[in-house]
């Protein structure tokens, strides 16, 4: 198999799994279409930690422009506790790879991630009881790992229970970094780098289906309510079947919007189904949450506004009363430094692939050389009781069931091809 000087390879999913010898794989995580995740041992430490293989990087521009983007996000992000941490990369065949592996984890690139024992949106299919302070902790955990990532001008853009690692002392942590994008207060500025995909369909703002002028941070705080929703309700609180589905549903649940908000619907044909529709009254939340605490109501209230100008920040939902019980505005850091997408504009998939292999140099450098780099993190409140972490079984993997259209071209006709392809 060539130099793997201080590696081995072990099998997963009868893959070829090539780790630094100071790791012994221990379990198969999950697989999907951008690679392959373990759970290994450090010899020397003990410490557990999540390995993703990334695979088949070059294979398509868009992912490597993914996966450059994740490797870059999750080192500038790394170190705060609701965002998971980044502790090694490594590029076994760095003359002709194509795969990269991620210590969390370049076309394979092994990267090391803290491990995390599953997702929220396993425990939430798993039926097991949460109670309201569970609620409270994981989303204000949302919340300040949110308010850190908006504060470097970057809108997650993605967030679902499925990017939401969870562990049995109920830290969560937010991940998957891929379709993230920055953010400016110029409507100019955004309008080039959001008509791509974006946000798993349950979990996506109107005004991304309805093509509103531009898009905000109010995006990222509509998929947060909907995560809300979820925890009362204990499924998706909007599963549409299709784009104008999910529009109807939302339209069902919160109503008719007034006519501020109509006209700025940039889709004239959008704009036309929504205003041929029957006038809908909102429905009451106390009515289809009868049990859930009034202040998390409320929260869900601002959360889901359906005009984004409307929507609660994400500095105000965690002065909100509900979260009162967590919130410590010392405790709640903005990133010191804003996030540079200059990168986005390479288009060179030969000249992506030399800024992966020089980003896992320059860390694996960082993390060997830097006293406390090699991992650890602070801590978290910690919820009153934990959380059992549900049992995959024998073959399985937890991952959400993922509404996501096809990323490469998938032909929609009509207003399902308007409201979905952004």
């Amino acid at each position: 198999m060539g130099d793997l000087q201080g590696r081995k390879v072990f099998k997963v999913f009868n893959q070829d799994f090539i780790v630094d010898d100071r790791y012994t794989v221990t379990k198969e995580l999950g697989q999907g279409a951008y690679g392959i995740v373990c759970a290994a041992t450090n010899n020397q430490t003990g410490e557990g930690v999540a390995i993703k293989k990334v695979t088949n990087v070059f294979s398509k521009k868009i992912l490597a422009k993914r996966a450059l983007r994740e490797i870059k996000l999750l080192q500038h992000f790394r170190g705060h506790r609701n965002i998971t941490c980044l502790y090694d990369m490594d590029i076994p065949r760095p003359d002709s790879f194509n795969e990269t592996y991620l210590y969390e984890g370049a076309d394979k690139y092994l990267m090391m991630t803290e491990l995390m024992e599953c997702d929220l949106a396993a425990i939430i299919r798993s039926g097991q009881p949460l109670t309201d302070a569970h609620f409270q902790s994981f989303i204000y955990q949302i919340l300040c790992g949110l308010k850190y990532i908006h504060s470097a001008n970057v809108l997650h853009r993605d967030l679902k229970p499925g990017n939401l690692l969870v562990n049995a002392d109920c830290e969560l942590k937010i991940c998957d970094f891929g379709l993230a994008r920055g953010f400016s207060i110029d409507p100019e500025e955004n309008a080039g780098y959001m008509t791509e995909y974006v946000a798993t369909r349950w979990y996506r703002a109107p005004e991304i289906m309805l093509s509103f002028q531009n898009y905000t941070k109010a995006i990222d705080v509509w998929s947060v309510g909907c995560i809300l929703a979820e925890l009362l309700g204990g499924r998706p609180f909007f599963k549409g079947r299709d784009y104008v589905d999910q529009l109807n549903q939302i339209l069902h649940i919160l109503g008719t919007p007034n006519e501020e908000t109509l006209s700025r619907i940039g889709s004239p044909r959008a704009q036309e189904y929504v205003r041929n529709l029957p006038f809908m009254a909102k429905k009451s939340f106390p009515a289809l949450f009868p049990n859930a605490n009034p202040d998390a109501l409320d929260l869900l209230d601002r959360m889901l506004a359906f005009d984004p100008s409307r929507r609660i920040s994400v500095e105000e939902a965690l002065e909100h009363p509900y979260l009162a019980i967590w919130h410590d505005a010392s405790d709640e850091p903005d990133c010191p430094t804003t996030f540079n997408f200059d990168f986005e504009v390479i288009d060179d998939v030969g000249e992506m692939r030399k800024m992966i292999l020089q980003e896992v140099v320059n860390f694996r450098q960082s993390v060997r050389t830097v006293p406390g780099q090699g991992g650890g993190h602070s801590g978290v409140p910690q919820a009153p009781s934990n959380v059992p972490i549900p049992d995959a079984g024998p073959g399985q993997q937890w991952t959400a069931e993922d509404p996501r259209p096809q990323e490469y071209g998938h032909q929609m006709q009509g207003l399902e091809a308007e409201l979905g392809g952004r």
